[in-house]
C-alpha cells in the first residue's frame, strides 16, 4: 500500500492560537492526519504580542504565523477570519474586526449585544465568514490560502438569542442556519459538518505537509 507523505511519520505542529475552543475544533477537523497539534498555551515560552492590523484575514494570518515562527522556530500555522454581512453600510462592516468596534475589544457578552443590535437595526443579517491560513514549515516553505472553498455558507445573525453560550464562539448563540432554522449552538456536530470548511483546510494540509 502506498502511503502519503503526511502518513509516514508523526509531526508536531503549533497552531498559533490561545483559544481552547479553536484548538479543539482544529484537532478534530485534522484528526485523520498523523499530526500532533498543540496551541500557544502548551509551550513554555514567552508568547509575542502580534498586532492584527491587516485589512484581510490573509494578511493577519500571515502576520501571526511569521511572528510566531520567528519566536519559536518550529512548524506552525495561524488562521484568521473575517465576518462579512450583506446590505449594511461599509463603515459597519466587521470584516477582520469582528471583536473590535470603535477601537474597543469586545467580550463575548458585548459581542452578542452589539450584533443583536445590528440585527434590530437592519433586520436579520445575512452573513458569512471568510477564512485564511498561513503555514510555515521552515524558512523556505511558507504556504498560505484564502480560497472561496474556505468560506462558510451564508447564515443569519438574529435577535433571537440562545441563553446558553459556547465560550470563544459567542455568535453561535445568535447565528441561525438558513435551511434548518437551527441556532448554530443547537446543531449537533454531524449536522454541522455541512457548514464548516474542514474539507478545504484538510486538503490544504495534505497538499503541503
Amino acid at each position: 500500500m502506498i502511503m502519503h507523505k503526511f502518513e509516514e511519520k508523526h509531526m508536531k505542529l503549533l497552531y498559533g492560537t490561545g483559544n481552547p475552543a479553536k484548538l479543539s475544533y482544529m484537532r478534530k477537523r485534522l484528526e485523520s492526519l498523523n499530526i500532533e497539534i498543540i496551541g500557544l498555551n502548551d509551550i513554555n515560552m514567552e508568547i509575542p504580542e502580534v498586532i492584527e492590523d491587516g485589512d484581510t484575514p490573509l494578511e493577519n494570518a500571515g502576520k501571526k504565523a511569521m511572528e510566531y515562527y520567528k519566536a519559536f522556530h518550529m512548524p506552525l500555522f495561524s488562521c484568521d477570519s473575517g465576518l462579512y454581512i450583506d446590505n449594511i453600510p461599509d463603515e459597519k462592516q466587521p470584516g477582520v474586526h469582528v471583536r473590535t468596534v470603535n477601537g474597543k475589544y469586545l467580550s463575548d457578552d458585548e459581542m452578542v449585544e452589539y450584533y443583536t443590535g445590528l440585527a434590530k437595526e437592519y433586520g436579520d443579517l445575512v452573513a458569512r465568514y471568510k477564512n485564511a491560513i498561513c503555514l510555515v514549515l521552515d524558512d523556505e516553505h511558507i504556504y498560505e490560502a484564502m480560497e472561496e472553498g474556505m468560506e462558510s455558507d451564508r447564515f443569519l445573525i438574529t435577535t433571537n438569542t440562545r441563553s446558553i453560550r459556547k465560550k470563544g464562539f459567542p455568535l453561535d448563540s445568535i447565528s441561525v442556519d438558513i435551511e434548518s432554522g437551527k441556532h448554530f449552538y443547537d446543531i449537533v456536530e454531524s449536522e454541522f459538518d455541512k457548514f464548516v470548511i474542514e474539507d478545504s483546510f484538510l486538503e490544504f494540509f495534505k497538499r503541503y505537509i
